[in-house]
């Protein structure tokens, strides 16, 4: 479980931040931002603790092309293709078709595939179809991918009242219709283990084959993906031999395994391991994770992060861990909800080393796992604030002009000024640490049972447990806030955005599908609806107005607006426990889905006049092993040069396997 960086712009054009000389900004491309992150504290690093993250980044970047098959069954050939055009082009490289070109890899280098990395809609190439095919010579299957919109149009399709499966590209199913899908595994759920369930088909692609039988084909080394996943092993065991400890080793021992057999009691048992390794200084994720690709929410998408501890800033998460039992005792939600017993919350502060698949180059700043409900319940949960990443995202976003314009008053801008930053870091610890660890599901609930609605509701809840205690006078007695007032600053961004700014990032007529995006609506909506009247002086907790013909949000009462947080958390925290299919969809469709068109345009005219891009992704630092004569390494250096387009070549180039 992950949660997204919301808003963060880099000053018009290609222009650049910088802090203690360090460039945080570095290319833009239709409606994102390239932005470099910096890994302080590598160089202090052991040697040995260096090795070992060197081999764990291999590892991670050699799952780069799951990643791209699993987003789409044509993107590595469609990839292919243009890379090959994009190197060997002998024409004019001003050209129309040429630059357009150029800019449609960045995108596809980006998202993994032809389709937006966050709205799922397929990309519109700007150059010829003719073109394209004379110069390639490809075949007409992949030009109608490629040029006709109708044809693989969304990666990961939400509507209501569709059959999701074969309205996405996504290449987790094949031939296989929804009513199928959820069959099949609801079969297989009723002959495991009802009390600790293996999270079926979450390493696998669903088939029917021309016999019409359905089967699952495993991602394994030996079987799919088997090169790919070859590779991985190959330096997971290389970078084991310098782990901190035993159990760190062990960790890798099980991981292994399981890319080997497929199991997924091996899995599981895998994930209890790197749950319960909190010691060692430097970690990391490698594996399936993360189900958000797949519109029924049951394949996980492969993804890797090589990380070590932030020393300074984990006191702030270790308080929180340590407190974890008082916060789910005074939640809002019901008792029947609550967990009686919190179990193993271990919360720190990291620096990403590297990043790679699902989380790469668009990424998360924040992670919980793992995702198992038994395994949480039983042997607790990691989650991770990733300070190296929210530092470059807050250094891009000064001087963007997005606070200016958008801000109700002059009020609200010097709250989020003096807080923002500081309630941003801590609502992330709160989301991670605590949000996604919350609650428990009662006896007999299937943890697929929200269905397509199941990240939203779950990220709603995560974000509204964060949005409920930052306004608890626990944060500034445990000495997290400084002021009764801070967590204001958290309220206007989140109410801003959830009903304003981040409908620049959906095109004008499409609704809103992503999941992350979904979840803030819900909340910003829900509160702003089930506030009318409930200020003091019988307004509504939350207004929109208008001045100089601009829509503005303003919040009346923010005690109320907590209260309303609180009272939507126990809802959702209620539809989650006892797995309510029909009132999740009912807040999902109601408050999360549909957009005012008129209010639409006008985010989207405002936001234009500012020339900054909705999205960010990130450049990899490039790690190089310094060898003796016997081969051994005897140093790993770090630099930041390596461009963009660079980079992406470079990849494809030595981690990826022709056939």
């Amino acid at each position: 479980m992950m949660i997204s960086a919301l808003f963060a712009a880099c000053s018009p054009g290609n222009k650049t931040q910088q802090t203690d000389d360090f460039e945080y900004c570095n290319e833009r491309f239709a409606d994102i931002q390239m932005l470099r992150y910096q890994v302080d504290g590598f160089d202090q690093l052991s040697l040995k603790q260096k090795t070992f993250i060197y081999h764990l980044q291999e590892a991670a970047l050699w799952g780069r092309d799951i990643l791209f098959d699993q987003n789409g069954k044509y993107n590595l050939a469609i990839r292919d293709l243009l890379e090959n055009l994009y190197t060997n082009y002998q024409g004019d490289r001003k050209s129309k078709d040429y630059l357009a070109l150029e800019e449609y890899l960045k995108r596809v280098w980006f998202s993994n595939g032809i389709h937006h990395h966050y709205g799922s809609e397929k990309f519109q190439p700007g150059f010829s179809r003719e073109w394209f095919v004379e110069q390639t010579q490809c075949s007409d299957e992949i030009a109608e991918v490629i040029f006709n919109p109708a044809v693989m149009a969304k990666r990961v399709n939400l509507a209501e009242g569709q059959d999701l499966l074969l309205t996405s590209a996504c290449n987790y199913y094949q031939g296989v219709t929804q009513a199928e899908a959820e069959a099949f595994y609801e079969r297989e759920k009723a002959k495991g283990d009802q009390q600790h369930p293996v999270m079926h088909g979450m390493n696998s692609t669903l088939v029917k084959g021309t016999d019409g039988k359905i089967y699952e084909e495993r991602w394994t080394t030996t079987g799919k993906y088997g090169p790919y996943l070859s590779k991985v092993v190959e330096h997971l065991k290389q970078a084991r031999e310098f782990a901190e400890d035993d159990k760190q080793k062990a960790v890798i021992d099980k991981l292994v395994a399981f890319y080997e057999t497929g199991d997924l009691k091996t899995f599981d048992d895998y994930s209890i391991a790197w749950v319960e390794n909190t010691e060692p200084l430097v970690d990391f994720v490698n594996g399936f994770i993360e189900s958000y690709g797949d519109p029924l929410g049951i394949k996980s998408s492969w993804e890797s992060i090589v990380n070590f501890k932030d020393l300074d800033a984990t006191r702030r998460t270790e308080t929180l861990s340590k407190n974890a039992q008082w916060f789910e005792d005074h939640s809002p939600v019901a008792p029947q909800f609550k967990k009686e017993k919190v179990k193993g919350i271990s919360a720190k502060v990291i620096r990403a080393a590297i990043l790679g698949g699902d989380l790469y180059p668009s990424t998360a700043i924040g992670i919980n796992l793992p995702n198992s409900n038994w395994v949480r319940a039983e042997h607790g949960s990691k989650s991770v604030t990733i300070a190296n990443l929210t530092h470059a995202y807050a250094q891009a976003a000064k001087g963007s002009g997005m606070l200016q314009e958008f801000s109700t008053s002059k009020e609200y801008m010097e709250i989020v000024e003096k807080y923002g930053d500081m309630t941003d870091d801590l609502h992330t610890d709160l989301h991670e640490c605590l949000g996604h660890g919350s609650g428990k599901l009662m006896p007999g609930v299937d943890p697929d049972s929200l269905k397509a609605y199941g990240s939203t509701i779950e990220e709603a809840r995560a974000d509204l447990f964060a949005l409920y205690y930052l306004a608890d006078e626990k944060l500034v007695e445990l000495g997290l806030l400084p002021d009764k007032e801070a967590y204001k600053a958290s309220y206007i961004q989140q109410v801003q955005n959830g009903l304003m700014t981040q409908l620049v990032r959906i095109k004008l007529g499409d609704q809103i599908e992503e999941s992350h995006m979904r979840n803030r609506a819900l909340i910003a909506r829900w509160a702003y609806e089930n506030g009318k009247g409930k200020a003091e002086g019988g307004k509504d907790v939350i207004e929109m107005v208008k001045r100089d013909g601009k829509t503005y949000v303003v919040i009346n009462d923010f005690k109320m607006l907590r209260q309303l947080f609180g009272e939507l958390l126990a809802e959702i925290q209620r539809v989650k426990s006892t797995g309510d299919f029909e009132g999740a969809r009912q807040l999902v469709e109601t408050y999360g889905v549909k957009i005012d068109p008129t209010l639409h345009k006008e985010m989207l005219d405002r936001y234009a006049k500012l020339n900054v891009a909705p999205y960010k992704g990130f450049i990899n630092p490039v790690y190089k092993a310094v060898r003796d004569e016997q081969g051994n390494i005897t140093d790993v250096t770090i630099s930041y040069e390596e461009g963009y387009a660079e980079q992406m070549m470079r990849y494809s180039r030595d981690y990826s396997i022709k056939k």
